[in-house]
């Protein structure tokens, strides 16, 4: 029994480390294939699954969407639900498929996770939250954590966002992740919520000088590595990097584990990243899977440099194709590299 709970502390503290950088959940994106190159790129990243609804798990049955890979670890499962005895169920489910973390959704604006009451408008709702993330803690050994916005619609987010950490830590969570922006409810779709209302970083910032014994990591707007590196430099436990990591992920991912986690380790090369898939895409092809699936998400590996553009079209173009295989990421490389000046 020891032993048991020093295994799960141990777990537990790598985690934790992880969160020193970490790629959101992001619907439609941070799907398996996705976060299992992205796990080529950085040894040490936490990483997200997107976004299951509890109800999916608990009265759909949907457990196909707990797969991962084992070489994903550490990763998390970013719940969506406000029903704190169904999240507590699709924490457990989590849990015994082996993720690392149970992470709740408070953050997405988007009409459908409205209508469900949960998201976004539970930031309306501390209460509820704390109550969501105590149910799920009785029933795990890993973290929960909640990632949530510093507020929604007309909400003074300078007493909101204060409030509504005091009264979920209380409930035992003891890592958030803020996204500095405000959600609006009404008048902005999803992805004009993710760049129309304003940055606060001070804001979150203040939050750790309020909530020193809590883990705080920020996410919004995030676009490199040294921007990383100085919200850490300035006191921050973490930062939580989205669209720049799926878009850029050599950027974002190759150095960070020398850069944020102190690693003495090259930088990955993106063509011997681009190979290293090879097997990962084998296998998949063998159990009925399409190519484009995984390719799909290694448009971006090679952003900003020479011959980009043509890997990104001879992939994008090839992928979907009946019978496509393997060969397409030789063919790929290979024109990219005809393609560059001599």
């Amino acid at each position: 029994m020891a032993e048991q709970r020093n295994l799960i502390k141990q777990r537990n503290s790598d985690v934790v480390r992880a969160a020193r950088l970490s790629v959101a959940p992001m619907m439609d994106w941070t799907d398996r294939h996705c976060r299992y190159l992205h796990r080529l790129l950085s040894r040490n990243a936490l990483l997200y699954t997107e976004m299951v609804t509890s109800p999916a798990l608990v009265r759909g049955g949907a457990l196909h969407l707990l797969d991962f890979h084992a070489e994903e670890h550490p990763v998390a499962l970013q719940l969506g639900g406000s029903d704190p005895k169904e999240l507590a169920q699709a924490a457990r489910l989590g849990a015994d498929a082996g993720y690392d973390e149970i992470n709740l959704n408070v953050g997405c604006p988007s009409d459908r996770v409205q209508s469900g009451t949960f998201g976004a408008i539970l930031m309306k709702q501390p209460g509820l939250v704390a109550e969501c993330v105590a149910a799920m803690q009785a029933v795990v050994n890993v973290p929960v954590t909640v990632k949530c916005r510093i507020g929604v619609d007309d909400q003074d987010a300078t007493e909101v966002l204060p409030e509504f950490i005091a009264r979920v830590a209380a409930a035992g969570c003891e890592r958030f992740t803020i996204h500095a922006r405000k959600a609006w409810l009404q008048g902005l779709s999803p992805k004009e919520n993710r760049d129309i209302p304003p940055l606060d970083y001070d804001l979150v910032m203040q939050m750790k000088g309020l909530f020193p014994a809590l883990h705080l990591s920020v996410n919004g707007g995030i676009t490199s590595l040294e921007q990383a590196k100085a919200f850490h430099d300035a006191g921050m436990d973490g930062v939580m990097v989205g669209r720049a990591a799926y878009h850029q992920p050599w950027d974002i991912l190759a150095g960070a584990d020398a850069l944020i986690f102190g690693a003495d380790t090259a930088a990955p090369d993106p063509v011997e990243i681009s190979l290293a898939m090879i097997p990962y895409i084998d296998a998949h092809l063998s159990t009925g899977g399409r190519l484009h699936q995984i390719t799909r998400h290694m448009l971006g590996l090679f952003a900003g440099r020479p011959g980009a553009r043509v890997w990104r079209r001879v992939l994008s173009e090839g992928a979907s194709r009946k019978g496509a295989g393997p060969e397409l990421i030789h063919e790929s490389l290979a024109q990219m590299q005809a393609a560059q000046p001599v």
